[in-house]
């Protein structure tokens, strides 16, 4: 089938990072018919600045959303403007016939989200969540290590704990849209949208729910934190080799006070080992540097973690004593499968990777969490509907 044609709504870091280089690398599936810049500084705008005007050239530049909704060239709609927008923009978009993959947080409010679904649904349109981070290495890494027989010399047996961290080190304001007081702002929803939906994946719906969520620097408003964790309670597990079932709690952090040189990414903990992982994903970092987007797919070192922040493991021998060793990240970064499933989804009705319940969900247990912070108490999750 025909490329899809595509629109990027919002050419600043998260369009141009995340969105705008796939699009562009993968030409057989996407075709960048425009981008929405509403005061483009010069010709092809921030796209030309970025990519180079061989990128921008016959790329249509919208200054508006309506501009955007009235092209009946426009097939697919990427929204990656401020958190507040999403829902109302996803809402017109869908309206109006479109496609959209919507940037994380999808919403605001899970009643939102719920709205959003059944509007897809009803005009059997393709709406996708931008959880690229399920295609993170040491997540793709981990999942692989999780699967292991639980006879096998490295497995952790058992889980009990699950901790996964985004902290990073930051003394002041960024002085952006994320700062302000509004809806779906705040560390919260800007990174644990990414956790739960990583611990969902791995292993379900909790039963229960505990939070800590703070402005824990006091500066801006003290409406918009930048510090939480989140306990996510699941029923015990049966455990191997005779011990008691045990109780199994996945640990969600964000921290921005968090001084070190490599920040902490995994610890999980079985009854028979801990792994233990530093470091985050390279996409990220080679994305907002990258010359062109064909290297997503030609540059070999494109999503290869380096091997000094492979994670480790740790387990117990057959004499009782701890042996350590290295669990090298052997999968690649692959942001590009989720564009890939996008573009079956639209052409192909494939089944979606992201299903949007699933991202629906992120935002329920995101308005449970402020919730029990609130309160000061452990919530139950409600059954799944």
């Amino acid at each position: 089938m025909a490329p899809i044609k595509t629109c990027v709504v919002g050419v600043g870091l998260g369009g141009l990072t995340f969105h705008v280089p796939f699009v562009l690398a993968l030409p057989h599936l996407f075709t960048l018919h425009a981008v929405m810049e509403r005061n483009p500084a010069a010709p092809g705008g921030k796209l030309q600045a970025r990519f180079g005007e061989q990128a921008a050239k016959g790329v249509t530049i919208h200054r508006s959303f309506d501009a955007v909704l009235a092209d009946p060239e426009v097939e697919l709609v990427v929204i990656t403007t401020p958190s507040e927008t999403h829902y109302e923009l996803a809402k017109r978009a869908l309206q109006a016939g479109k496609h959209v993959l919507v940037d994380k947080p999808v919403t605001a409010h899970f009643s939102q989200a719920q709205e959003l679904g059944a509007l897809a649904k009803s005009k059997n349109l393709v709406l996708y969540a931008f959880q690229n981070r399920r295609w993170d290495s040491d997540f793709l890494t981990l999942k692989k290590l999780l699967a292991l027989p639980a006879d096998h010399p490295k497995s952790l047996g058992t889980l009990f704990e699950f901790e996964s961290r985004f902290d990073r080190f930051r003394t002041e304001l960024k002085g952006t849209w994320k700062d302000l007081p509004l809806p779906a702002n705040g560390l919260t929803y800007d990174l644990a949208a990414h956790t739960i939906d990583q611990v969902l994946v791995l292993f379900g719906r909790p039963q229960k729910i505990t939070a800590m969520i703070e402005n824990i620097r006091g500066l801006g408003s003290k409406e918009v934190d930048d510090c939480f964790t989140i306990y996510l309670h699941y029923p015990p597990r049966p455990a191997a080799k005779g011990l008691q079932p045990t109780s199994f709690t996945a640990v969600l952090r964000g921290h921005i006070l968090s001084v070190r040189s490599s920040q902490i990414r995994y610890v999980v903990r079985g009854t028979q080992g801990t792994f233990l992982k530093y470091g985050v994903d390279v996409q990220e970092d080679q994305l907002k540097v990258i010359p062109s987007p064909a290297g997503i797919v030609q540059d070999q070192a494109y999503g290869v973690e380096p091997e000094d922040i492979w994670a480790t493991v740790e387990n117990v021998g057959p004499d009782g004593k701890v042996v350590k060793s290295v669990w090298p990240t052997t999968e690649r970064g692959q942001y590009i499968k989720l564009f890939e499933n996008v573009a079956a989804a639209i052409s192909e009705g494939a089944e979606q990777l992201v299903k949007w319940e699933e991202s629906a969900e992120v935002i329920e247990l995101i308005e449970l969490a402020y919730q029990s912070a609130r309160e000061e108490r452990t919530l139950p999750v409600p059954p799944r509907a």
